[in-house]
């Protein structure tokens, strides 16, 4: 069991990935991969179409044992980042590794793209069906892939400007944005109380306040600084947009800007499309919870400033780091015993950085290095419930990741729309567990915190996508503005919420503030789609009680093994149909009525 006594907020401890204190071990490290790599390299001569199994599955474990030497190092660079964004060194290791895995991509690509380009369709199937069975989904994928794949030069080439192009732009919109400072302006009387953050995690606190003029202040605080280089990060994402389009419809020939994304987390465009369907076509039932939250805190309207508004006027009283890790500790430990030993290894290896810091990244992520290795989770944790949740989430994906630790590095992740499984099943143990112990009053406010929730889980990362559909189809048809941009941005804001709240002018920068746009395109939608996707879960779960833990304990151990669609669909869930999706909707309803009835 975990000694909670050295359980305090603190920094995480990259020695496991590479020992700071020498420089050595890092450059041993680089030094055996380029090693390795060049011994492989040869072995473009015995590519033959009649290439036999044995050597075939041979030729895969030895990219795999790069690819985990590599990811080794990228992790410590990006680790490192992560923890102090203001540190040139940081900067310059992230630069470094990023070359480096340019380069070793650009060495072992042919092997790649032999078996997606170059190699007939019958011998391909053959070394799949003759392939140890975990590779076989990954290996077909692969030729699915293969029509959206270029020559071994016109790879290299991307790979190469990949680097200084949309990484760089990136990387630049991080630093910039990571390092703001926040002016908030407050009158007190006749004065005007000014208080300056250099930490957008600690304003961001602000939109949750008890008091609506500090939520609005910290609104405006934020958004003013977003306009204020609003023309650089403009120019950023136009680029970046602009450069998806050349590179994926242009070049590879994808069919749109999202199916790009849909490819490769191995999930058809029609069922995106019925998801982002029904995400619509659901938006009144958050209409209606927005309307009766403005009598739970004694307004007419809700402004959207008031959005996460608490229905308390009381503060919520703070809560220890070590406090909140027992509780998401305990939580998981009665749920199953792997995933209490699990969560207990992240604090055993100092694989937890919890501590609020300038210059670190904000929000919180679970890193997975390779499928041995203890994840890494970053967490910006202030004492708030909000902030055990979000541990029992990030503590979810690192079960996740776990969980899928026997499955090799090429198919251990969990492509991106189940990559939620866990993280929000943890989450939702978590509150069932708070749930019980309150009184009804407290109920009644942990419930509108939970529709809170779910509301910018769903509904509203659903609504970013839509946003990014419309946003990527003006950008690359015609010459337009950041206003442009920031205007397309309103009417979206507009059809989601209709007339159930106010929304004031400034919310047209708010696009500007959300990473994923910039880090991901179309990364959003797989928030509703897992979040949808285990509310059905977990209402299985209440049903069917301990009998349930076996099938969803294989859905996390298959990591990135198997096709979404397969994978569910032997679990009783068929994510092509649209009524699939609506369970997930009326649940919700479900809860927004239980909150009236409370009231």
């Amino acid at each position: 069991m975990l000694n909670y006594s050295n359980v305090k907020l603190g920094k995480w401890d990259l020695t496991d990935l590479v020992d700071e204190r020498s420089t050595k071990k890092f450059e041993k490290l680089v030094a055996g991969i380029k090693k390795n790599v060049k011994k492989f390299e040869p072995n473009r001569q015995i590519l033959k179409p009649d290439l036999n199994i044995p050597i075939f599955e041979g030729l895969v474990h030895k990219t795999e044992n790069i690819l985990e030497d590599l990811s080794t190092v990228n992790s410590f660079a990006h680790l490192k980042y992560a923890a102090d964004t203001s540190s040139n060194e940081a900067a310059a290791l992230v630069l470094q590794t990023e070359k480096l895995s340019s380069q070793i991509s650009n060495q072992i690509l042919f092997f790649d793209l032999w078996f997606k380009k170059e190699l007939d369709k019958n011998n391909s199937q053959r070394l799949i069906d003759g392939i140890s069975t975990v590779y076989r989904e990954y290996l077909r994928h692969k030729r699915l892939v293969a029509q959206y794949t270029l020559n071994e030069s016109e790879e290299k080439i991307i790979n190469t400007l990949e680097v200084t192009g949309p990484s760089a732009l990136v990387k630049i919109y991080d630093r910039m944005t990571n390092n703001f400072e926040f002016t908030l302006v407050k009158k007190r009387g006749n004065k005007k109380v000014i208080k300056t953050f250099t930490n957008k995690e600690k304003l961001l606190s602000l939109i949750r306040s008890t008091k609506a003029k500090e939520r609005e202040c910290a609104y405006k605080a934020l958004f003013k600084t977003y306009e204020k280089n609003s023309g650089v990060l403009g120019d950023i994402y136009q680029n970046l947009v602009t450069q998806w389009k050349d590179e994926n419809i242009s070049i590879r020939g994808f069919n749109s800007p999202i199916s790009v994304r849909n490819i490769y987390n191995n999930i058809d465009d029609t069922t995106v499309e019925t998801l982002l369907s029904v995400c619509k076509e659901n938006a009144h039932l958050f209409h209606d919870y927005f309307i009766e939250k403005a009598k739970l805190i004694g307004v007419k309207k809700l402004r959207r400033y008031d959005l996460y508004a608490p229905i308390s006027s009381k503060n919520a009283p703070k809560i220890t780091f070590k406090n909140a890790a027992k509780l998401v500790l305990d939580t998981f430990h009665r749920f199953h015993p792997r995933f209490g030993t699990y969560t207990e290894r992240l604090f055993k290896e100092n694989h937890i950085d919890s501590e609020i810091r300038n210059g670190k990244t904000g929000g919180a992520f679970c890193y997975t290095v390779s499928p041995q290795r203890t994840p890494y989770v970053l967490l910006n944790f202030d004492g708030l419930m909000r902030d055990v949740s979000t541990m029992a989430h990030e503590f979810g994906h690192a079960i996740h990741s776990m969980f899928a630790s026997n499955k090799p590095i090429l198919v251990s992740h969990a492509p991106l729309p189940l990559a939620e499984t866990a993280s929000v099943f943890g989450e939702m143990l978590l509150n069932e567990e708070i749930y019980k112990k309150l009184n009804r009053e407290k109920k009644k406010i942990f419930l509108a915190e939970q529709i809170d929730d779910m509301y910018a889980t769903i509904m509203r990362q659903a609504f970013f996508t839509i946003f990014e559909i419309e946003a990527h189809k003006h950008i690359v048809k015609q010459s337009v503005t950041i206003d442009n941009i920031s205007n397309l941005y309103m009417e979206n804001l507009e059809t989601q919420f209709g007339d159930s709240i106010r929304i004031s002018d400034d919310f047209k920068w708010e696009w500007l503030y959300i990473p994923h746009f910039f880090h991901s395109p179309f990364y959003c939608y797989a928030y509703s789609f897992g979040n949808l996707l285990v509310l059905s879960l977990y209402q299985q779960y209440l049903e069917e009680g301990k009998s349930f833990i076996s099938k969803y304990l294989k859905i996390l151990s298959a990591g990135g093994s198997e096709k979404p669609e397969t994978l569910l669909i032997d679990s009783g869930f068929n994510i092509a149909d649209s009524s699939f999706w609506q369970q997930g909707f009326d649940l919700i309803k479900m809860k927004i009525n239980k909150l009236k009835d409370e009231n």
